[in-house]
């Protein structure tokens, strides 16, 4: 089965995950207000995981609406602390107060997709990573913000493990894609199963 795939985000990073897997995508990212949907879902009682698996199928969805051939990959990352739920930084001063708060403290990184194909939700996926943030001075955690302000601010959390963000954690259990944003081996194994990737 030959399906065309198309993913709705502009993320580099998982556009460069799926293409390393060997599959052939187009990017076409979801213009939809993701804080105006966060806050309602919020308002709203919605649990973190909620939220996340929402905002993937927001955006799978509104792509889908112009790509009724494609099967969409929609996806969204929300970092949960407890019932908070903490945005990709606006400025160093807010991600220095989110490392602050997450510093010493447990938090969970929620990695939601949705394939929406055939007018409707076909596929969905919520992957859990646990991490636990060493505690780290407020002079490093400074100095942290100052030579990463460039990428930390693409970034829920104000941290990318994939770069100096790693030495900030004492433990992380779950799955290196879902960090990265993006369930690939649960999404990988849905496409197989379904005929779209060869077995």
């Amino acid at each position: 089965m030959s399906e065309h795939l198309v993913l709705a985000s502009g993320s580099e990073i998982r556009a460069q995950l799926l293409r390393n897997a060997g599959l052939e995508i187009s990017v076409v990212p979801a213009r939809i207000d993701e804080d105006a949907i966060r806050a309602s879902l919020c308002a709203e009682g919605a649990s973190p995981r909620d939220v996340a698996d929402a905002l993937a199928e927001f955006k799978a969805q509104r792509v889908a609406a112009k790509h009724p051939d494609a099967l969409v990959i929609g996806c969204d990352q929300v970092l949960a602390f407890g019932p908070e739920i903490f945005s990709k930084p606006e400025t160093p001063a807010q991600a220095l107060d989110q490392l602050k708060a997450l510093r010493g403290k447990p938090h969970q990184l929620l990695s939601a997709a949705v394939i929406y194909g055939e007018g409707k939700p076909l596929w969905r996926h919520v992957g859990v990573v646990r991490l636990h943030m060493r505690d780290a001075s407020d002079a490093y955690l400074a100095n942290y913000v100052d030579r990463n302000w460039d990428s930390i601010r693409h970034a829920v959390g104000a941290y990318k493990l994939e770069e100096e963000g790693v030495r900030l954690f004492a433990r992380i259990d779950g799955d290196y894609f879902n960090v990265l944003g993006l369930p690939l081996v649960e999404l990988l194994s849905y496409l197989t199963l379904r005929g779209t990737l060869p077995t």
